[in-house]
C-alpha cells in the first residue's frame, strides 16, 4: 500500500520525536554528570553493598571530615566491585575502601597476586592509586554448619568436593568474579551448581538448613554467632584480600590535610577490630557512623574502650523515623515527579502524532514495552556504563523509561474513544485538525490519560527503591542497607514510608479522576 503524504508526515513526526527523546536524555545526562563533577572542594567516599564496607566509608569520611572546609560526601552501597569502580573511574566518587586481592584479579584481571608496587604501576595510566593498608585480611572463605562438617568428616575444601549433594547457596557477585566461584570450582573439581542468594540473606538461608554451604567474610560477625566451620583452603586458591584505599591520583592534591589524616589509618585496624565493628552493626543493630566514631575515639585513646554503650540499641520505631527520612523522602519523591513529569511530556505527543497511524503506533508502543521487560537493574547496569556516571542521573532515565508505556498506551486508548461524532461536529463548526483535539479529543481523553498517569507513578514509587543500588537515594537506601544487614527492621522502615507515599498518590490520583469525570 503507497504511503501518503499525510502518512509520511506522521512517520517522519515520530522518527523526530524518538530522535528528541535521546538528544533529551543525552542533554540530561550530560548536563548533571557535569554539574555532579565540577565541586573539586568537595571529597566524595563510596562503599560498596555490605556491611565492612559501609562500616570502612564512615570510618575514612570521619578522618578526614575535620581537615575539610566542606563536608565529606558519603555515597554509601552503591553495588558491587562493577558499580563502585566504573563511579570511582568517572570521577563521581575520589575513593572507596577496595581489598588487594580484588585489585589484582577482578580489576586487573591478573591470574597472580600482585604488589603494592605492581598494583600502583598497573593503576596509574587510569588516573587511579592505591594507599593506606588498612592492617587487616578479609578474604573469601566457604562454611558450612560446624555439626554437619563434624558428621561428614569435612575440614577442608577438598573434602567437599567428594559430598555432591550439598546445596551452596552463594553470594550472586562471588559466583560471577574472576577470583570467585569459576576458577575455585576448577580448582577443586566441584561439581555442584550453586544458588545465587544475597551475601546477607546467606546467613538466614544456611540458619534455616536451606543451604549446607555460603561464601563468607573471614572478618563476618555471624560466623561464630551461627556456628559455622570455616574450611581450609588447603590448595591456596584464594588470594590475600589486604583492605586498602582506591583512589584517583589527584585526590592527595585536590585535599592534602585530609589525605594526610588517612594516610595515618595504616596499619592501625586489626582483624579483631573489624569482627567486632562488624558485629556491632550486624548483632546489634548500631548505626555505621556510631561504630566509626566510636573506633576512631578508640584508637585515638588507646587505653579507652572501643565501644560506647549499646543499650541503646535502635529498635524499628527509631530506625522508621531516623533523621534521614526526611532526606530519603525528599529524593524519592523527586525521583518520582520529575520521571513521570518527564514521560509525561514525552508520551502524551509521542501518542498523539502517531494515534492515526496504527503501525506506527504499534511500533512505538511495542518499544516501550519491551524496556518495560527489561529488569531495573540490568538498565541501571546498561544505563552506568554508556553515561560513565552513577546516583540520580540513570535512575531517573530508567524511571522515565519505564513510566512511559502506561502514559503512551492510555493517551492512544482516550483518544480512540472520542466518538467520532464528535470529531464530526468539530469539523461541521469550523474547527482544524489541531483545534479540535486541543479543545474536543483531548479533554474527552483527559481522565484516560490522568489514569494512565496515575499507574505509571505507581511504577515510579516502586522501582525508584531500586536506584538506591546505584546511589540514588530514596527509601530504598534502607532496603539495600537492610538487605545488606539481614535487618528486617530497617528493611521495613524503607519498605513502609514507600508504600506508604503510594497510597497517598493512590488517593490524590481517585480525587482527581472523580473531578475530571464528573458532567461538564
Amino acid at each position: 500500500m503507497p504511503t501518503t503524504p499525510v502518512a509520511a508526515i506522521a512517520a517522519h513526526a515520530g522518527r523526530c520525536m524518538c530522535t528528541a527523546i535521546v538528544a533529551l536524555v543525552l542533554a540530561l545526562a550530560t548536563g548533571m554528570a557535569t554539574a555532579a563533577s565540577t565541586d573539586e572542594s568537595v571529597l566524595r567516599i563510596g562503599s560498596k553493598r555490605f556491611t565492612e564496607s559501609y562500616i570502612l566509608a564512615e570510618l575514612l569520611a570521619q578522618q578526614a571530615a575535620p581537615h575539610m572546609r566542606t563536608p565529606v560526601q558519603v555515597k554509601q552501597g552503591l553495588g558491587n566491585t562493577a558499580i563502585v569502580y566504573e563511579a570511582l573511574r568517572a570521577g563521581q566518587i575520589d575513593l572507596y575502601p577496595e581489598y588487594a586481592g580484588t585489585i589484582s584479579q577482578e580489576i586487573l584481571k591478573s591470574t597472580q597476586p600482585m604488589t603494592v608496587e605492581q598494583m600502583q604501576q598497573a593503576l596509574a595510566p587510569l588516573g587511579l592509586g592505591v594507599a593506606v593498608p588498612l592492617g587487616f585480611n578479609d578474604g573469601y572463605a566457604l562454611a558450612m554448619r560446624a555439626d554437619d562438617a563434624k558428621a561428614l568428616g569435612i575440614t577442608r575444601l577438598s573434602d567437599m568436593a567428594r559430598h555432591t549433594t550439598l546445596k551452596l547457596g552463594l553470594s550472586n557477585e562471588f559466583i560471577g568474579r574472576a577470583d570467585g566461584w569459576k576458577g575455585l570450582a576448577l580448582r577443586y573439581g566441584f561439581p555442584q551448581v550453586p544458588v545465587g542468594l544475597d551475601h546477607g540473606l546467606a546467613y538466614d538461608a544456611i540458619g534455616a538448613r536451606q543451604v549446607d554451604v555460603i561464601d563468607i567474610y573471614t572478618t563476618d560477625a555471624k560466623i561464630d554467632a551461627l556456628g559455622l566451620r570455616v574450611l581450609d583452603d588447603d590448595q591456596h586458591y584464594f588470594p590475600r584480600y589486604d583492605a586498602v584505599v582506591l583512589y584517583r591520583l589527584d585526590v592527595p592534591t585536590r585535599h592534602p590535610q585530609a589525605w594526610a589524616a588517612l594516610q595515618a589509618l595504616s596499619g592501625r585496624v586489626t582483624e579483631h577490630m573489624m569482627i567486632a565493628m562488624n558485629a556491632r552493626a550486624e548483632l546489634k543493630g548500631v548505626a555505621f557512623d556510631v561504630i566509626a566514631r566510636d573506633q576512631l575515639a578508640a584508637l585515638a585513646r588507646p587505653s579507652a574502650s572501643a565501644l560506647s554503650t549499646d543499650a541503646a540499641q535502635r529498635g524499628f520505631w527509631t530506625k522508621l523515623f531516623a533523621p534521614d527520612l526526611s532526606r530519603l523522602a525528599t529524593q524519592h519523591v523527586s525521583l518520582v515527579v520529575i520521571a513521570v513529569a518527564l514521560a509525561t511530556l514525552l508520551g502524551v505527543p509521542i501518542a498523539v502524532l502517531t494515534m492515526h497511524h496504527p503501525r506506527l503506533n504499534a511500533l512505538v508502543l511495542g518499544s516501550s514495552g519491551l524496556l518495560q521487560t527489561v529488569p531495573s537493574i540490568a538498565m541501571l547496569a546498561v544505563l552506568i556504563s554508556l553515561l560513565g556516571a552513577i546516583g540520580t542521573l540513570p535512575a531517573l532515565i530508567a524511571l522515565t523509561l519505564y513510566a512511559l508505556l502506561p502514559i503512551m498506551r492510555n493517551t492512544a486508548t482516550g483518544l480512540a474513544e472520542v466518538n467520532d461524532g464528535l470529531r464530526m461536529a468539530a469539523r461541521a463548526l469550523g474547527l482544524n485538525a489541531w483545534q479540535s483535539l486541543r479543545y474536543v479529543e483531548l479533554p474527552l481523553a483527559l481522565p484516560t490519560i490522568v489514569a494512565g498517569v496515575r499507574t505509571a507513578t505507581a511504577i515510579a514509587i516502586g522501582t525508584a527503591t531500586i536506584a538506591a543500588f546505584v546511589g540514588a537515594g530514596g527509601f530504598g537506601e534502607r532496603i539495600v542497607t537492610g538487605l545488606a544487614l539481614n535487618d528486617r527492621g530497617l528493611l521495613l522502615a524503607g519498605a513502609l514510608p514507600a508504600a506508604l507515599l503510594a497510597f497517598v498518590c493512590e488517593a490524590l490520583f481517585e480525587l482527581l479522576e472523580r473531578r475530571l469525570r464528573r458532567p461538564r
